[in-house]
């Protein structure tokens, strides 16, 4: 599950800006660092038996940071694996039980050639006037009750040949949901690691090791910090000052007062007004309609997520920098 993390109030922010000498001095745009937080929850049930995070800790994308016990599952995946074999066992071996039928048809097939062999001898021999008739009458009948042994053979064949199908796909119905079954344990095996889903730093950590987890439970929280989005709010006559893509000043309180300075880049400003938060101060303060905005800075690691920060589009503004 990924949130939106909304900054706390602003009380920092408006304790600073309190020291600033001159209306001169003031920043054109105030507001929070927010970053996208993404809540790594339990996708498995049981206890957690390890997880090795901490908040504040950098992580990679695609760590395994902890593991969801499997005992249970995977002895019910074996028990199920145990099954699949035992009902694939009772399947028929179609071409082992059809063996018999080719063989005896390779039989009548060998006396039907040693018949038409000796069909064409005794028909050389009738026209010598060296064999009766008869002779070649009884292998022509002969020849014809082996036809007929041939085809009950066949359509014996073909019948246990439907029997025997019918058995193997009754088996394979018998074996489908098994199989389904043993895949749905393997998946809930793997995903019994937790898997970190994002290159960040943990913000939040919820359980620890040896708590019981059901699926939907949440682990920690990960945001990229690389870089971190500060929302400002500026008032309407200020929109043709700043647009998408430009460069602007970005300053937050440092030591004895001063303000640090980081160059943030604007990648969103709000189509339609919203009424003025009442944590915000903007330029002018009567103000009461404002747009939001966000501006992406690069994070050294001194930025943290609720923390107060102003905005500057004229460069040339005086402030102390660190």
């Amino acid at each position: 599950m990924t949130k939106f993390l909304f900054p706390l109030p602003m009380v920092g922010l408006l304790l600073g800006l309190a020291a600033c000498s001159s209306k001169e001095d003031r920043a054109d745009a105030y507001g929070n660092f927010e970053a996208v937080e993404t809540t790594v929850s339990a996708e498995a049930t049981g206890a957690l038996l390890r997880l090795t995070v901490e908040e504040g800790q950098a992580l990679r994308a695609g760590q395994q940071v902890g593991q969801i016990d499997t005992v249970q599952l995977d002895l019910n995946r074996t028990q199920l694996r145990a099954n699949q074999r035992a009902v694939r066992s009772r399947a028929p071996d179609v071409a082992t039980q059809l063996a018999a039928y080719e063989g005896q048809l390779g039989v009548q097939q060998q006396q039907q050639r040693t018949v038409r062999r000796e069909q064409a001898r005794t028909r050389n021999l009738i026209a010598a006037g060296a064999a009766p008739t008869k002779q070649l009458d009884d292998l022509v009948a002969q020849a014809a009750d082996i036809e007929r042994q041939m085809a009950l053979i066949r359509r014996q064949r073909a019948a246990q040949a439907t029997t025997l199908n019918t058995e193997r796909s009754g088996n394979r119905a018998d074996v489908a949901p098994l199989t389904a079954q043993v895949r749905q344990l393997t998946d809930q095996i793997r995903k019994s690691a937790v898997v970190n889903p994002l290159a960040g730093t943990v913000t939040v950590k919820y359980a620890e090791p040896g708590e019981v987890v059901s699926y939907g439970t949440p682990i920690y929280q990960i945001a990229a910090l690389d870089h971190i989005t500060l929302r400002a709010y500026v008032g309407g006559d200020q929109l043709t000052s700043v647009r998408v893509g430009q460069p602007v000043n970005v300053y937050v309180d440092a030591r004895q007062g001063q303000l640090r300075k980081y160059v943030g880049t604007v990648n969103w400003i709000a189509s339609r007004s919203e009424f003025t938060p009442r944590v915000i101060q903007t330029k002018d303060e009567r103000v009461n309609l404002v747009y939001a905005m966000k501006i992406s800075v690069k994070n050294d690691g001194s930025l943290k997520i609720g923390m107060p920060g102003e905005v500057r589009f004229n460069t040339s503004a005086p402030v102390a920098v660190k």
